[in-house]
């Protein structure tokens, strides 16, 4: 008994003894636990005030209330045309915003599947899906992220956006730091978004400020881009393609990344499957699983849609015009209306399309025949080493000239090696294998256009194409390009005759007149048939109708130079006219932007309206910016400008006239002013045509002055310019809705100081000057 009592006591005294080496660590590691959970339970929302307060501005301001109650995640610029219809926009990401009945079922059910099925049982925190992160942490096996449908649309609105600047002093310790209070602004703003927003509104705000790739931000631009449909009409293949995106865009980009995008896809379609939504057995997941990705691929860019040239003018005009009143274009939510009238810019985009694919072929063909370039100099011979002198104007060649060296033969090697790329043509963009110089070599044999259609009483540019495709030709030939102008510059001679009190039917004699030039020989002009006249007497009328340029330089010679020029500017050419005598042929470059500016000021009773093309500009509240109104003056008096349009009438109503060959029922009830023009080398093709209510004009020609017509019969402006005039006019009357219609020309309310009817007496009055009083001559 006693041994027994003695085990016991001293078993009991070794444990005493265990707990007396041990009893002092367990009351200071309880002490330390309790020490820790204090501090975290006062420290953590210490924390969270002063992140939210931006203590000592360690932590980066917050957004207030205000910014989150309206985010302004959609502040590009809008352009909308003359009858509402969206043109385009600006942006430094491409959103669109939708409402949530505009998300189908589908789309809806599979985004709260994958990414936050908890959503309409949290307030923007989840719990559980915090522990189980916590948990994957600490066992090392990662059990998917814990952020919340709302602290993602934080991220997107805030966290993410360089423009708030809400990174402050601890952000430069490291990528951590930055991290742990970039999370916690999230819990912040997540709860302040569950508080001010309904569920749905939240999940369309993610929907619409999140990137997709391929330049599709929000998902109305994602919808279009990969399906070609709106975000209402969306599949649940569809949808989880879109939806598994969210993560990482760009790795699961359908078109770049197709393995990846499928992948992910059937990731998402299992969520759908395990939560029994319409895939409710194996079978079925198995079913849709097999299915391709298929997509309608089409990134939306600025070369596409409606009038892209002129919205590149357009936004050149807009970036001075904001940066000179600091305002931001790509983030101040301007809506800018302009003038271009959307149905008549399409008919001008057609007709364009429709004739220059066929005469792009005539001329490729027409060239090949002959067995030469296109490129030629002013005496008809090919231009040696063309394409080597084209391309050290190109980016390839800057970049390889920059990394190797401009004599370097790794630059001659990288420019003339083959890679795969698009081109264009005229049956779609073609992909192919071209080095550097083919690329060019192929691109500069097509010929140019530019057509600027415009309402001569009010200046509202209607139609704008600056050339054939904005994607591949960049250059707009509508108000960047400048070219000789040839007979289209006529009518200033002619108008001044009119001012200076000639009739449409004086008459002169198809005689080339001799120019004497101080220390050069004599300059006489050919007409466009080669010879200098046959003495024919003709009417001016007739002579602007054919064309003449005999008798245009006569009446030049008789009105002096100078006269002619300060006539030409003061209707509305800017441009620099130079005081030579084959001005008369249209020798001096001025803008198609220019010409049918100044056509107007004939149309308009001789008011010259400025050409412009904006109405107003609002700010993103609806506020008037500016209204726009035209510069007009009284260039010309109503009596010179109803005859300049009688002489211009010429060319389609006189024999011979070089607008007779215009679709018969544009001129049926109709009153129809035209001139063509031909530069003398063959590089332009005009044409100027005028109604009551539009002035248009076109030019035809290669993207640069050295690539000519094969001929100048073949480059004739009536052959080249015209058609696209003609096909464009019969598509605008065919549209009654256009505002467009037939009609005659505004009669001067004096009525007509001067008869033309050239039966009668035909003299001059004292007052002019007959041609042949005295020589003109010009001092080089």
């Amino acid at each position: 008994m006693s041994t027994s009592r003695s085990s016991t006591e001293t078993i009991k005294n070794k444990i005493n003894k265990l707990f007396q080496i041990k009893k002092p660590w367990i009351p200071k590691a309880i002490k330390y636990v309790w020490i820790a959970f204090l501090c975290f339970l006062l420290g953590f929302p210490l924390y969270i005030l002063s992140v939210k307060a931006d203590l000592f501005g360690l932590y980066g301001g917050m957004p207030s209330l205000a910014e989150i109650e309206n985010p302004d995640n959609d502040l590009s610029s809008e352009v909308l045309s003359a009858d509402g219809v969206f043109l385009g926009r600006y942006f430094r990401y491409n959103p669109s915003q939708v409402h949530y009945e505009e998300l189908s079922e589908d789309l809806i059910n599979t985004l709260l599947i994958s990414e936050d099925h908890r959503f309409y049982d949290h307030s923007g925190l989840d719990l559980p899906a915090f522990f189980r992160v916590f948990k994957g942490l600490i066992t090392f096996n990662p059990a998917g992220g814990g952020s919340t449908l709302t602290q993602q649309l934080a991220k997107n609105l805030y966290t993410l956006n360089p423009d708030k600047g809400l990174d402050g002093l601890l952000a430069k310790l490291g990528k951590y730091p930055r991290r742990i209070i970039q999370k916690t602004k999230e819990w912040i703003i997540a709860i302040n978004l569950e508080e001010n927003f309904t569920k749905k509104e939240i999940i369309v705000m993610y929907l619409n400020t999140s990137n997709f790739s391929s330049n599709a931000f929000g998902i109305k631009i994602a919808a279009e881009t990969y399906f070609d449909k709106g975000p209402d009409s969306l599949n649940l293949q569809e949808s989880a393609i879109l939806v598994g995106m969210l993560q990482a865009p760009s790795f699961y980009n359908p078109k770049r990344n197709p393995n990846n995008a499928l992948r992910k896809r059937n990731e998402v379609l299992y969520k759908v499957y395990k939560h029994g939504y319409k895939i409710n057995t194996k079978e079925k997941f198995d079913s849709i699983k097999s299915l391709p990705l298929e997509l309608n691929y089409s990134v939306k860019n600025q070369n596409e849609g409606l009038a892209p040239y002129f919205r590149t003018v357009l936004s050149n005009y807009l970036l001075q015009y904001c940066n000179e009143r600091g305002i931001d274009l790509y983030n101040a939510g301007l809506k800018i209306y302009t003038t271009i009238d959307s149905r008549l810019q399409k008919y001008a985009e057609e007709a364009v399309s429709e004739h220059m694919a066929v005469l792009q072929a005539q001329f490729y063909q027409e060239w090949k025949r002959r067995n030469r370039n296109p490129w030629s100099d002013e005496d008809g011979r090919e231009i040696k080493d063309f394409l080597k002198k084209r391309i050290k104007k190109t980016d390839a060649y800057a970049i390889y000239a920059d990394k190797y060296g401009e004599d370097s033969d790794s630059l001659k090697i990288m420019l003339k090696l083959k890679k795969p790329m698009s081109v264009f043509s005229w049956k779609g963009d073609r992909d192919t294998l071209f080095s550097s110089m083919d690329s060019l070599d192929y691109h500069m044999r097509f010929l140019q256009t530019g057509m600027m259609a415009m309402d001569p009483n009010s200046g509202h540019i209607k139609a704008w194409v600056g050339g054939i495709d904005h994607k591949y030709f960049k250059f707009d030939h509508v108000k960047q390009g400048k070219r000789q102008p040839g007979s289209t510059f006529k009518p200033f001679i002619y108008g001044l005759a009119m001012e200076s009190d000639y009739s449409p039917c004086y008459k002169l004699k198809d005689i080339s007149p001799q120019f004497k030039i101080v220390n050069q020989p004599d300059w006489s002009p050919f007409n466009a048939e080669g010879d200098k006249g046959f003495g024919e007497e003709m009417t001016i009328r007739q002579a602007m109708a054919q064309s003449k340029n005999s008798i245009t330089a006569q009446m030049m010679q008789a009105l002096g130079i100078e006269n002619v020029i300060e006539f030409a500017h003061r209707v509305g050419i800017e441009s620099d006219l130079d005081t030579v005598p084959s001005l008369c042929l249209g020798t001096s470059d001025v803008s198609l932007f220019e010409l049918v500016g100044a056509y107007s000021t004939f149309v308009n009773g001789g008011i010259n309206t400025q050409p412009f093309f904006i109405t107003r500009i609002e700010d993103k509240n609806g506020n008037v910016i500016e209204n726009f109104v035209p510069k007009t003056k009284q260039a010309i008096n109503e009596q010179t400008a109803f005859k300049m349009i009688y002489m211009l009438r010429g060319g389609v109503e006189e024999r011979h006239g070089t607008s007779q060959g215009i679709t018969y029922d544009l001129r049926v009830d109709n009153e129809i002013g035209g001139k063509t023009g031909t530069t003398n080398d063959a590089s332009d093709g005009w044409y100027m045509g005028v109604t009551h209510n539009l002035v248009t004009g076109v030019w035809v020609g290669g993207d640069e002055r050295g690539i000519r017509f094969p001929s100048w019969a073949f480059g004739q402006g009536g052959k080249t310019a015209r058609p696209i005039w003609d096909k464009f006019m019969v598509k605008t009357y065919a549209d009654p809705k256009t505002g467009i219609a037939k009609g005659f020309f505004k009669r001067p309310s004096s009525g007509v100081d001067v008869s033309f009817d050239c039966s009668k007496n035909s003299d001059l009055p004292d007052s002019v000057r007959k041609v042949d009083e005295k020589p003109w001559d010009i001092k080089n």
